[in-house]
């Protein structure tokens, strides 16, 4: 049941970033930040891209992915479009991830100490969606705001 719970909301909320990404009038715009707003929306963007398919790809569905962390927040201008399909990538790395899980993966232990403390992989997972959803949240502000 949470599985698909989850699903359901890393899908709309991937889908969501995408429509923001897009919505952007002029491509140069993601970028933008002043003394008020230290990420742009790209930025976050790739932090999102990053750290879904760190946690969820790679250790999860032993994707491969090597995660680069202090890039996803000094790359500058990187395409729109290749922000698209970047999270295009995600949406199936999330699918194909979550569909592998049981029950009883949800309730072992994360396999990383992420927060100092060990969690389970349901908490866990369930704080990647609550992160997903604040950074969207984030990046549209920024959208409307420049």
């Amino acid at each position: 049941m949470l599985i698909e719970t989850l699903k359901s909301l890393f899908n709309r909320d991937l889908n969501k970033l995408k429509l923001e990404i897009e919505s952007y009038q002029n491509e140069s715009q993601l970028w933008v930040i002043d003394k008020n707003i230290s990420n742009s929306a790209g930025n976050l963007c790739l932090h999102l891209i990053g750290n879904i398919n760190s946690y969820i790809g790679a250790e999860l569905g032993k994707t491969g992915y090597v995660r680069n962390r202090p890039l996803e927040f000094s790359l500058k201008d990187i395409p729109r479009s290749e922000l698209i399909s970047k999270i295009d990538n995600t949406i199936l790395v999330v699918n194909n991830t979550l569909d592998t899980l049981t029950e009883k993966d949800l309730e072992a232990i994360y396999p990383q100490i992420v927060f100092e403390k060990e969690m389970t992989t349901e908490f866990f997972l369930v704080h990647l969606s609550t992160h997903l959803g604040y950074h969207l949240g984030q990046i549209n502000y920024h959208r409307r705001l420049v």
